[in-house]
Parts: structure tokens; sequence; C-alpha cells
């Protein structure tokens, strides 16, 4: 899955123009490296969001469609 809708699917940021745009300014790492919109997501990958306050999370799964209640079981917060 993208970047880009999985940080929307996941509620993480939400909607996919702010996250494709929060990718292209440089602010989204996925395993510390930089990363594109379209740069793929899978289960286990560490994504790093460096806005306001740096946010760590690793992916536990890639879904779809998901329901509102059901989007913080896709990520674990790291510290």
């Amino acid at each position: 899955m993208r970047i880009d809708k999985f940080l929307k699917n996941s509620r993480i940021i939400k909607r996919r123009t702010v996250a494709k745009e929060a990718c292209e300014q440089g602010i989204v790492f996925i395993n510390g490296k930089q990363s594109k919109p379209g740069d793929e997501v899978k289960v286990g990958d560490i994504i790093e969001i460096n806005f306001n306050k740096p946010l760590k999370v690793e992916v536990l799964d890639v879904s779809d469609n998901v329901k509102k209640e059901d989007s913080k079981e896709l990520y674990r917060v790291i510290d």
C-alpha cells in the first residue's frame, strides 16, 4: 500500500492530500529513508513523521477498508 494512503487509512493524517504533501516536504520517513507519496509500506516497517511533535510508529497491518474505531489496530506507537 502507498504511504500516503496508509497514513490516511490509519487516521494518522486526516486527508490523503495532506499526507502526500507531507511526503513531498520530506518530513515522512520509512525505515530511516525519506519517502515519496508512492512508496510502498509493508507490515513491520517503521514510519517516522516529523511534524511539530515527532511521531514514530510500527506498521502492524495494511488494510484498504478500515472503520474509524479499527484504525488504531494498523499501527503501534514507538517511543
